[in-house]
């Protein structure tokens, strides 16, 4: 089992060598090596004994600080000059037959918002350095929860976007189900409920727009999905679906 687990490890580390390696004296994916970081850090973690809970931790911070570190290198390095567009563009197309690419990029706000997560996440895994319960799950959960809320500030596909906010509501129920206080397995489902039904009416929000946008091919594209000429009507019957979903999830 031990050789397993270093062999998960090493397989990580050598697959961030590569990643990063591949990136060498050609275009840095800013944004993707922000959400890498984190979800490597998870599964290093995983892959550990429960015994090492010191070490845990330690890789834990680690990787949270070398995300908040690449987040301070994004907003240095974003042009406010740049106009109204979006920076640090990167895209792949994922399911071609569907309209469904990883597109990522970020303005202003996101930009922001970006830097706000790095310095919760590391301040998080500080203030969470006394847990001694199941410390391997809450650190792995932690990492994993916070590359989705990296990928929701970052997504410029509306299914992109969706996955990465799915991607961080199971760890966040399980954080508050096994480590919070008070009634926690109600207030966990109770948030987890209040989640979905707002997925559930964002999605009809999102599926409406990838129908009815009038793009041929059809996509989840948000910068063709801006420009599409969405009747009146349209508006006002699928408003209220994006509306109470954004709330919901805020």
């Amino acid at each position: 089992m031990l050789i397993i687990s270093w062999g998960i490890i090493a397989a990580v580390v050598a697959g961030l060598a590569w990643f990063f390696g591949s990136q060498a004296g050609g275009e840095i994916l800013w944004l993707t090596d922000i959400m890498v970081l984190p979800l490597a850090g998870g599964l290093i973690i995983m892959a550990l004994p429960d015994r090492h809970a010191r070490f845990i931790k330690w890789i834990a911070a680690t990787f949270a600080f070398a995300a908040l570190a690449l987040s301070v290198v994004v907003v240095f390095k974003y042009r406010q000059d740049g106009g109204a567009g979006y920076q640090f563009l990167e895209r792949t197309p994922w399911i071609p037959s569907l309209g469904i690419s990883y597109q990522l990029g970020v303005d202003g706000i996101a930009t922001a918002m970006l830097l706000l997560t790095g310095v919760i996440i590391f301040c998080g895994c500080l203030a969470s350095w006394g847990v001694e319960h199941r410390a391997k799950e809450f650190f792995a959960l932690l990492l994993v929860l916070v590359t989705g809320v990296f990928g929701v500030f970052a997504a410029q596909d509306l299914f992109l976007f969706f996955l990465f906010y799915e991607v961080a509501v199971l760890p966040m129920y399980l954080l508050i189900g096994i480590w919070g206080t008070g009634p926690k397995e109600y207030s966990a489902m109770k948030l987890t409920l209040y989640l979905l039904l707002g997925s559930a009416l964002m999605l009809v929000g999102f599926l409406a727009m990838y129908f009815m946008s009038g793009a041929s091919p059809l996509t989840f594209d948000m910068t063709v999905l801006r420009s599409a000429a969405f009747s009146g009507a349209f508006q006002r019957l699928y408003f209220p679906f994006l509306f109470l979903g954004f709330g919901t999830l805020a």
